[in-house]
């Protein structure tokens, strides 16, 4: 059965893949993260603070498996979406039961930290969209100019108000 949980944690190495064999049907796919689930806590003054945390294998079966494993790196942070299980298994030297804690993904989500470009597929027509590159007012074509973009200034956004005055006295 398994504990449902929902995780945001660091990826710890390379994104492995592998298929295993289905009878007659296609073979399966999986990919295997190890991933460091933080516990972390505002310290009061802006930032967090570090309680710990633990490491455990994320498995992911998906068709897929094989093109999103050269899309994980190492530091990449995940949200992760699944159930938790217990692993258990003869260790081939001593022969004695191990157990370990990993979860059977059914997401996982990359989050934008530490990101600095994205570039979208092709929609099916040839086409590719725009990739965009972080930064203000700076976008990136798919061919790789950089284009400036205009920001809204606060007299553009004068008309998108709802005329709620939020300026609330305390």
């Amino acid at each position: 059965m398994g504990t449902p949980v929902v995780w945001e944690g660091n990826v710890g190495n390379a994104a492995e893949h592998r298929s295993f064999a289905n009878g007659n049907k296609d073979p399966r796919h999986m990919l295997r993260l190890n991933v460091m689930f933080d516990n972390s806590i505002p310290d009061g003054q802006g930032g967090y603070k570090d309680r710990g945390g633990f490491w455990c294998n994320v498995e992911w079966w998906h068709q897929d498996a094989e093109r999103f494993a050269e899309l994980f790196q190492k530091g990449m942070r995940v949200l992760v979406i699944g159930r938790a299980i217990m692993d258990t298994w003869k260790d081939k030297q001593t022969g004695e039961d191990v157990s370990a804690l990993k979860v059977e993904a059914s997401r996982i989500a990359i989050l934008p930290h530490r990101i600095e470009q994205i570039t979208l597929a092709s929609n099916g027509n040839g086409q590719r969209p725009a990739s965009h590159q972080q930064g203000q007012g700076r976008s990136q074509t798919s061919g790789g100019q950089a284009q400036n973009v205009p920001q809204p200034t606060p007299e553009d956004m004068r008309h998108y108000s709802d005329g709620f005055d939020d300026d609330i006295p305390l």
